[in-house]
């Protein structure tokens, strides 16, 4: 064989550039197998499969009669996949333009924006959100290739600032914020699922590819024990009070005494759940639940405190004379200032005490118990500790302990004053004299259901602690009894046909750590029938505007208490007091 026309230099570069070549190609392949494999992996896996989740329905909240509370209803979010629209159906997009009230320049824009500005491809980009059912079908039945839904839930509440704060709300990230929402969260949200499947290079499902499918499981639903139309007619009376005294602030609850279970409690302000962040209508300060997080000096409705404590303590009898109309009173070997009184009595019966609200008798009162006994007292009717009521915010009041108390402190928190407690602490404390000496724990939460309706738990009454006898309760509710009637300083809580039993309370508003001489807290806390009773009502105003007079609580909160017990009777079918004279001419009728 000739070799006259080979070169062996260029032999040795052919072959040396077929083997450089070579290297270099399993070099890369090397890499791409070995180095950079798990990455590549990882890739070719994302880009094939896929895994969808499967958001689950949260349950509803209803009153204690099925009324829906908070619901939540199906929305979609419509988008595009951009890099699978077809063109030929560009006559389509004109339709989905109109449905969803986009302008067509802009959908098309949407359309054609097909990589972001690193070079990736863009795979979604959203065209409507929160679109409901109905119109999700008109998309869908337009058949846009790479026009699809996702389907998402929103919570709705449908009677809007209907128990707003017992409630609570969701925010945008489908977080519970506030009330029930946030208190049942875990029993309400449910489980969600997902689907792992994986896709064509058309980007279409692979349905025998699916490897893993886990169902979601829905929420259960919460029963309350808040009666709607007892919530409504609340709601309405505090409505009344706003446009007529222009209150701070409001807090009304109504409650069962034998179980704790509350019927209602509202406040005002209030706001809207459905636009719970439209800070302009309704501030962040709206949403604060005054019954469990405002803290006021009970007042006068804390003189059931020393009154049941002396009886059940057995120190003083109902008949017992006290001199009310000196100034000072020798305690401990010691002076004591007493308080003034908006009236000047020289004697009157520890009853009389009570049904006339005196604060000097009320002082002696407490000055008979003792620092310690008052103390034990005022604790054991729930002061100065949470009601464990289960809703966040919830504040402990203030009850000093003893070696915190200064000299006027024996005489003074016997009327209300020196402690501090919440609308909550103070309708509970009434409780114990209606249920017959027995501080119930608040009951708001009834039962749980599953989606088939069976019931999986339920929250049965719970009692903390006896505080008195039962026998001294009766004897507290007969002398409320005489101040809640016609003859009685609370005459404006009176209800025909009923005994009404109950305490008012006003004291001076603490702006800037000192007590004004222009605002006041108006309360009453009472119950009905006197004799048997079945519903707890507490009226709390912060500072009501009259003109040139004080908001006493029997002038303002009174009427408030006497009007939402009428409905309370009517609707829970409250039967009139035996022998009263409503109930006779009833009767004959």
């Amino acid at each position: 064989m000739s070799k006259a026309f080979t070169s062996k230099y260029r032999l040795r570069v052919i072959v040396a550039s077929i083997f450089f070549a070579f290297c270099v190609l399993f070099a890369r392949l090397f890499f791409l197998h070995v180095i950079d494999s798990e990455r590549l992996k990882e890739y070719a896996d994302n880009s094939r499969k896929t895994v969808q989740k499967l958001s689950s329905k949260r349950g509803d909240i209803r009153d204690i009669h099925g009324n829906i509370l908070a619901s939540t209803q199906s929305t979609y979010t419509i988008g595009v996949d951009p890099n699978f629209i077809d063109y030929q159906e560009e006559k389509k997009w004109v339709h989905l333009s109109f449905i969803l009230q986009i302008p067509y320049g802009e959908l098309m824009e949407k359309f054609e924006r097909k990589f972001r500005a690193n070079g990736r491809m863009i795979r979604w980009v959203p065209l409507a959100k929160d679109v409901d059912l109905n119109l999700y079908k008109a998309v869908e039945a337009l058949d846009i290739r790479g026009v699809y839904g996702n389907q998402k839930y929103t919570r709705i509440y449908p009677a809007k600032s209907l128990a707003a704060h017992v409630i609570g709300f969701l925010n945008h990230e489908s977080v519970a914020v506030s009330g029930v929402e946030r208190f049942c969260d875990y029993y309400l949200k449910g489980q969600d699922g997902w689907v792992e499947t994986e896709k064509d290079g058309l980007r279409r499902e692979l349905a025998h590819m699916r490897s893993r499918e886990i169902a979601p499981v829905d929420g259960h639903t919460v029963f309350l024990t808040i009666d709607q139309r007892i919530q409504s007619a609340v709601e309405e009376e505090i409505a009344s009070i706003v446009d007529t005294y222009d209150p701070d602030g409001v807090s009304v609850i109504v409650s069962r005494p034998e179980d704790g279970s509350l019927l209602a409690m509202a406040n005002y302000p209030t706001f809207d759940l459905n636009e719970f962040n439209n800070l302009a209508l309704y501030p962040l300060s709206h949403q604060r639940n005054r019954a469990i997080t405002d803290l006021l000096e009970p007042g006068s409705t804390f003189k059931i405190v020393p009154a049941s404590g002396a009886l059940n303590e057995g120190i003083v009898d109902p008949s017992d004379v006290f001199q009310t109309g000196q100034e000072r009173v020798k305690y401990k070997n010691r002076t004591v200032r007493l308080p003034s009184d908006h009236r000047l009595y020289d004697a009157l019966t520890m009853k009389e005490i009570v049904v006339k609200s005196s604060n000097r008798g009320a002082a002696q009162l407490g000055m008979i118990l003792g620092e310690e006994r008052l103390h034990g007292y005022a604790a054991k009717f729930g002061f100065g500790s949470q009601t464990e009521f289960g809703l966040m915010g919830e504040v402990s009041g203030t009850l000093h302990p003893i070696d915190r108390w200064d000299g006027l402190t024996i005489s003074h928190m016997p009327m209300g004053h020196a402690i501090n407690a919440t609308p909550l602490q103070i309708h509970f404390a009434m409780s114990v004299i209606a249920n017959r000496g027995l501080l119930m724990k608040p009951r708001i939460i009834d039962h749980f259901v599953d989606e088939s309706g069976s019931v999986l738990f339920e929250f049965p009454a719970q009692v903390k602690r006896r505080v008195i006898s039962e026998s001294v309760a009766e004897t507290m509710s007969e002398m409320l009894g005489e101040v809640a009637s016609i003859s009685g300083t609370a005459r404006r809580a009176a209800l025909k046909g009923y005994d009404v039993a109950g305490k008012t309370g006003t004291t001076r508003k603490i702006i800037e750590g000192q007590y004004s001489k222009k605002f006041h807290v108006a309360s009453f806390s009472g119950f009905l029938p006197q004799s048997a009773p079945e519903v707890v009502i507490t009226v709390i105003v912060d500072a009501p505007k009259l003109k040139g007079k004080v908001g006493y609580g029997g002038i303002v909160a009174a009427p408030a208490f006497k009007n939402i017990a009428e409905k309370c009777a009517r609707i829970l079918e409250i039967r009139p007091s035996e022998y009263s004279s409503g109930w006779v001419a009833r009767r004959r009728n």
